[in-house]
């Protein structure tokens, strides 16, 4: 079986705008299923995010690879009757509308799944579905800092945002995760599942670690720029060249060879303040000066070769160009309606393989075919 045909046979119906459903859509359809994603006349409002895809917007081309577009207005009788028959075939039926929209419209999870028991229904929403935050619009920034992860994100200065859609990106791949355990769940029990995910949960997940600091130890991790809050030293370094070189220590042995062979001080891992990585953490000043001393004499070559020499992790830190440029970035190409675009690769290759990324679909492009196929 190859990578492109794992899911060959599931039919997806998603009610999707913005980030987070699609994200999850695309990453079945990648996999093989067919995807009708339903928009509006005017369409998923991500197409006019921004033009810089030759005319196409950048999230828009991520994240709809792969999908057939059906133009429908839910509030039409004869187009929810279309959209309904259409579920009425469809393994998996994803929606992130605007809270208790597509309930309203007739095609909230309880009741498609009481007519459908083999569907599994996927409702995304911000803060989930009780609650008195359950009625609340959400998106993206406004989920980072209600999550509290712009509080531990940016310099001491300030909270800052992640630069990217975090919290979305977060709750589109566990919704892909629950799908896939819900297939397979269906292939033993013949059963559909309901399954609910929210924004704010996906990265409250991914805030595990500060919430414990707090909850257990009192305190949460201070916003400390390009450092880690809880293991030192693991952060950025500027060297004798002007450049920033980041090192990553993580256990006893990497911080005894940093010191013997980077910075030639065999003697500081005896000192207490520096013994052990709770003690490096309170006594980071003092040991940042060390590093700094010795990394600001050495230029980037030559320091890079005593890292490399004592087995230190390390990496550039790099602009967006270093990206664009850097020898691990694969890139795949897609077809768009306004030409190809080379966009990252999927991460995850079957037996050596990637799949093959199928066109983003116009507006509507596929909206004749499928109400035929679907008797409209």
């Amino acid at each position: 079986m190859s990578a492109e045909s794992t899911l060959d046979g599931v039919l997806v119906v998603s009610l999707e705008q913005a980030v987070a459903a699609p994200y999850c859509s695309s990453r079945l359809a990648d996999a093989g299923a067919r995807v009708i994603k339903i928009e509006r006349a005017e369409g998923d409002f991500a197409r006019g995010y921004d033009s810089v895809v030759h005319g196409e917007s950048a999230y828009f081309v991520w994240l709809n690879r792969g999908k057939e577009s059906l133009v429908l207005d839910i509030k039409k009788a004869e187009d929810a009757a279309l959209l309904h028959r259409i579920v009425a075939r469809a393994d998996v039926f994803i929606q992130n509308l605007a809270p208790g929209a597509a309930a309203r419209a007739g095609f909230g999870s309880d009741d498609l799944r009481a007519k459908h028991p083999r569907l599994i229904a996927v409702d995304i929403s911000g803060y989930g579905e009780e609650g008195p935050y359950a009625d609340m619009k959400a998106y993206d920034l406004l989920v980072q800092a209600e999550s509290g992860l712009s509080s531990v994100t940016g310099r001491p200065e300030g909270p800052g945002r992640v630069g990217v859609s975090a919290c979305d990106i977060a709750c589109g791949m566990y919704s892909y995760m629950a799908v896939l355990e819900a297939l397979i769940a269906r292939g033993v029990s013949g059963r559909g599942r309901a399954i609910r995910t929210s924004l704010f949960e996906g990265m409250a997940d991914w805030m595990a670690v500060p919430l414990l600091h707090f909850d257990y130890g009192g305190i949460a991790p201070k916003r400390v720029g390009l450092n880690h809050p809880s293991i030192h030293p693991y952060g950025a370094y500027a060297t004798g060249s002007g450049t920033d070189v980041l090192i990553s220590i993580q256990n006893e042995r990497e911080f005894r060879s940093l010191c013997e062979k980077v910075l030639e001080r065999s003697d500081i891992p005896a000192d207490e303040r520096f013994a052990t990585n709770e003690a490096r953490c309170a006594n980071r000043n003092a040991l940042d000066a060390v590093i700094d001393g010795v990394f600001g004499a050495l230029d980037r070559d030559a320091l890079v070769a005593r890292l490399k020499e004592a087995g230190i992790a390390f990496g550039e830190v790099n602009e967006v160009s270093g990206l664009s440029a850097h020898p691990a970035l694969r890139r795949v190409t897609v077809d768009t309606p306004t030409g190809p675009a080379d966009i990252p690769a999927p991460p995850a290759r079957l037996d050596g393989r990637a799949p093959a990324l199928r066109p983003v679909p116009a507006l509507g492009q596929h909206s004749e075919t499928i109400r035929k196929e679907f008797g409209a």
